[in-house]
């Protein structure tokens, strides 16, 4: 029930944000995820780690806590067969970045990521899985 609240909440969200915010249209964005998912793909978590915000890296603590919560919460991230980006908004110093991706078995996920603008570039925030339409999430 928790997923599926989050799910519609998340839906919500991009919702809002597609009809109220600006398209960002941020190419660094769609870089900083790609250099995350191939450090993913090369079981580098280390420097996957690099590409979270300040803020997860505090709340993880260690490459090691974010591997495992990576590789338990969201397989398809570490081991996408294709990846394809869609909408990008822009909300004040944030940049929601919607991305689908279709795993091993085929199946399609759709995520968002929540982007922000670091002295080291674009890092990400966060990533939300939202339901997939004719899809599994």
């Amino acid at each position: 029930m928790r997923s599926y609240i989050t799910s519609v909440f998340g839906g919500l969200v991009l919702s809002a944000l597609l009809v109220f915010g600006a398209t960002a249209q941020v190419p660094e964005v769609e870089d900083t995820i790609n250099q995350q998912i191939e450090a993913f793909k090369a079981d580098d978590f280390a420097e996957a780690f690099t590409f979270a915000t300040p803020t997860l890296q505090r709340l993880f603590q260690s490459p090691q806590n974010f591997e495992r919560m990576v590789i338990n919460g969201y397989p398809m991230v570490w081991r996408p067969a294709e990846v394809r980006y869609l909408e990008q908004v822009q909300d004040g110093s944030v940049v929601y970045q919607k991305v689908q991706i279709t795993d091993a078995k085929g199946f399609t996920h759709l995520l968002l990521y929540r982007m922000q603008q670091t002295s080291e570039g674009w890092r990400i925030g966060g990533v939300q899985l939202l339901a997939a339409p004719g899809g599994t999430a």
